[in-house]
């Protein structure tokens, strides 16, 4: 049996070497930029872990997968439809479950570890 490699990306809050991944599709205001790094993906299942970066701005998300971020640069605000705000900074950890739908304000340039399961 052959043991599987291990995915790794080192320094994820001080890369330089993000690919372009255009466009935030979820703006809801001026256009957003983002750039990410894969760390792992199975297409299969759509399931994948890597960096994600993005420029300010709000969003509006409707989430089909689970997804648990670490933010490792910025912060933003995010509003659960019919709840309250939360802010989420640098070093915080939170976890979406699937069908989580409501606002992120992003208040300046974001990174975040994430994993969507």
């Amino acid at each position: 049996m052959t043991t599987p490699t291990t995915p790794y990306l080192a320094d994820a809050a001080g890369r330089t070497d993000l690919e372009d991944w255009g466009p935030l599709e979820e703006a809801t205001a001026e256009p957003m930029q983002t750039a990410g790094l894969q760390l792992w993906a199975d297409e299969a299942t759509g399931q994948s872990a890597g960096i994600w970066e993005c420029t300010a701005g709000p969003s509006r998300w409707l989430l089909e997968t689970h997804e648990f971020i670490q933010l490792v640069a910025g912060s933003m605000t995010v509003t659960p439809d019919g709840g309250e705000p939360l802010k989420v900074g640098t070093g915080d950890c939170a976890f979406f479950p699937k069908g989580w739908s409501g606002i992120w304000d992003i208040h300046e340039t974001l990174r975040k570890v994430y994993v969507i399961f």
